[in-house]
């Protein structure tokens, strides 16, 4: 496995449409591989592939134990309301409460390629709806206001100093089997 660099605020492919998955093989095995690699080092919750530079429309969960490889997922329900604060390791230490759906049922494939259907509630729902985003070109920022938004923007640029690179290098480190608090989706 390898650690891959992660796509930050900026770069294009945050803002691109993915295309559907269409082989399982080798070569995505790998890229899921390494995409949970990644979000475990980088101490995040969920990584999709535009965030590391990829267009399939694929991206990993790990919510509380509950480990997800979704493929091109669709959400079919959406119910109730929450609202909380949501991070992105495409914009690290940036954070902002976004209204989301308290429930979703997301239609998908797993990553041999079956068929999948996930009902889930609170945390899973949030990370759930905040991954399919990525998949689509929608970032957790234009959920925003627009004084909001700017704020988040303005932090984003002081946090860079100056900083234009489009990616962020993620170290290696021991993978812990718990998420904490601070993780991002």
């Amino acid at each position: 496995m390898s650690l891959l660099d992660i796509y930050v605020l900026g770069a294009p492919i945050l803002r691109e449409e993915t295309r559907p998955v269409t082989d399982v093989g080798p070569v995505f095995q790998k890229l899921v591989d390494d995409m949970f690699e990644t979000m475990y080092a980088a101490k995040g919750i969920g990584l999709a592939a535009p965030q590391v530079g990829r267009t399939e429309r694929v991206a990993v969960v790990d919510v509380e134990g509950a480990r997800h490889v979704i493929v091109n997922p669709e959400i079919v329900l959406r119910e109730g309301s929450q609202k909380g604060e949501e991070g992105c390791l495409s914009i690290p230490d940036v954070y902002a409460d976004v209204d989301r759906a308290m429930r979703v049922v997301v239609k998908a494939q797993d990553r041999e390629g079956k068929p999948i259907e996930i009902d889930a509630t609170e945390l899973l729902a949030r990370c759930l709806q905040h991954e399919i985003d990525h998949l689509h070109g929608k970032l957790f920022i234009d959920y925003l206001g627009l004084l909001k938004r700017r704020a988040a923007l303005k932090k984003w640029e002081k946090l860079r100093a100056g900083d234009k690179s489009l990616t962020r290098t993620i170290e290696a480190l021991e993978v812990a089997q718990h998420h904490h608090r601070d993780e991002e989706l």
